[in-house]
């Protein structure tokens, strides 16, 4: 399932399994290879540095895959519902999507120069960086969205150097808030692909829905039944079963699926060169602050799932250039930001496999998917509705998320409720009534209806005012108070 940054993940826990004994690899159990004391085999290599034999190498890999395949699946489908675009551009976003988040896993698994942690991370396209280049498309076009993107990514190579000073304005209340708003509103994107978009020709047809539902009740049944790794698959298998059920129900084009053509290369500038707007790229450049402060956290969660130890200073930077460049380079094939993927950290832990070639392999897998095109067709021909119910599951975790991170915040102080709610319900008003600011102006109005930036906005700001700013004049008053009270004795 997906992580908020897909995003903001890293805050989460990767999953566990639900099992009474620890599997093989779990840091309660014995690792697949033998033990290895301390996290070092006796070889004197540690784990996440072995070199193991291809074939299992490649299985492994293979399994990250099916993991996080839903995930770009869904995102380029939804860039596709909400912008309108035609098959051969939905056909090309995907081969972008599987290629890029190919690369973009193995900067970070092999870390080539000072990009990458050397860790088991697979990247993809970010659910809540996806939201806001959808909000940006839609209101200035897609090649301004293509800017953002670009520049948003360029900002996060200028902005690390001093980045650990704001840590402290993105604390868990500010990032769960932030989770919660992306979550609402992803799931409503989802929505639109099983219901259709209301007073259009198909809006709430009774096939689409149940085929929706359908996808969501497979999921719910494979989840429920499976444990361990194929539990970690239910998703994606949810995925094909609702796939296999419209095949059935005759809703599949099998058309474009049989065109002729092995090789798809993704295309260079989809949208035409790119627009640059600060004003514009200002929500996405705001939010990757956030996905900085939870970079930070995934790094620590891989480190410590893989048992090696990393000096933050050094590795954290590096996971962040492997986003930054991984994000500039999809940029430039009309994709989102990229973000390292928190679920796969889980089938770390699920397998006890820490070797980061493993990941690397699984980022060949995705670049030789990405340039397969009877793959892509094939993906590109599965119902709407049936990519909108596994979006709908994939998303609503993204919310499930954020609250659990808002229970990591003191909400039985009254000035973090107070927050909060305040930023909740200031983010969630233009998601919740859309247009309520068509007659402000351009500039204004791509601020104030990304409910994402302005819940992050008014979080940071009444965050800074009640933990930073009052104590620190309240502590002031009282030291004076306390100087005049010497002097007036």
């Amino acid at each position: 399932m997906s992580s908020p940054r897909q995003t903001i993940p890293g805050t989460q826990q990767p999953p566990t399994p639900e099992s009474a004994d620890p599997p093989a690899g779990h840091p309660e159990g014995p690792h697949p290879e033998g033990p290895h004391p301390d996290g070092v085999h006796p070889g004197g290599v540690h784990p996440v540095d072995e070199s193991r034999p291809f074939a299992r190498i490649l299985l492994f890999g293979i399994q990250h895959v099916l993991v996080m395949a839903a995930t770009p699946i869904s995102a380029i489908f939804l860039m596709s519902a909400t912008l309108r675009l035609d098959s051969h551009l939905t056909v090309d976003l995907l081969s972008a999507a599987f290629v890029l988040s190919g690369v973009g896993s193995l900067i970070q698994s092999l870390g080539p120069w000072k990009f990458g942690p050397r860790l088991p991370f697979v990247m993809l396209p970010g659910g809540a960086p996806l939201i806001l280049f959808l909000a940006i498309a839609e209101q200035h076009g897609l090649r301004t969205a293509t800017g953002a993107v670009v520049l948003t990514a360029a900002f996060s190579f200028v902005v690390l150097p001093v980045f650990s000073r704001l840590l402290a304005f993105f604390p868990a209340l500010v990032i769960g808030t932030m989770i919660v708003i992306v979550g609402v509103n992803l799931v409503k994107v989802g929505a639109v692909l099983v219901t259709g978009r209301p007073g259009e020709p198909g809006f709430g047809d009774p096939t689409n829905l149940g085929l929706g539902v359908a996808t969501i009740g497979f999921t719910v049944v494979f989840y429920l039944l499976f444990t361990g790794i194929l539990r970690q698959l239910a998703v994606m298998l949810g995925l094909l079963a609702g796939t296999v059920l419209a095949a059935v129900l005759g809703a599949v084009d099998l058309g474009r699926a049989a065109q002729d053509g092995l090789v798809n290369a993704p295309q260079l500038l989809p949208f035409g060169s790119p627009r640059f707007s600060l004003v514009a790229a200002l929500p996405l450049m705001l939010y990757s602050l956030a996905s900085m402060a939870e970079a930070t956290g995934q790094t620590v969660i891989n480190a410590e799932a893989v048992g090696k130890e990393i000096d933050r200073r050094t590795a954290v930077p590096k996971t962040i250039r492997g986003d930054a460049l991984t994000s500039l380079a999809g940029g430039f094939f009309g994709l989102p930001l990229m973000v390292t993927s928190g679920e796969n950290i889980g089938i770390v832990r699920v397998t006890g496999v820490r070797s980061r070639f493993v990941t690397a392999a699984a980022g060949i897998v995705l670049i030789v998917i990405g340039f397969l095109a009877p793959v892509t067709r094939a993906i590109s021909v599965i119902p709407s509705a049936v990519i909108g119910g596994t979006a709908m599951v994939v998303f609503a975790v993204i919310t499930v998320l954020g609250i659990q991170m808002l229970g990591r915040s003191d909400l039985d102080r009254h000035t973090d409720t107070f927050v909060c709610a305040v930023a909740l319900a200031l983010g969630l008003l233009p998601i919740l009534i859309p247009g309520v600011y068509a007659a402000f102006p351009p500039n204004l109005r791509i601020l104030l209806e990304s409910g994402v930036a302005v819940g992050a906005c008014v979080a940071v700001v009444l965050n800074l005012l009640f933990h930073h700013v009052r104590p620190c004049v309240v502590a002031r008053a009282a030291r004076a108070r306390t100087e005049s009270e010497k002097t007036g004795r």
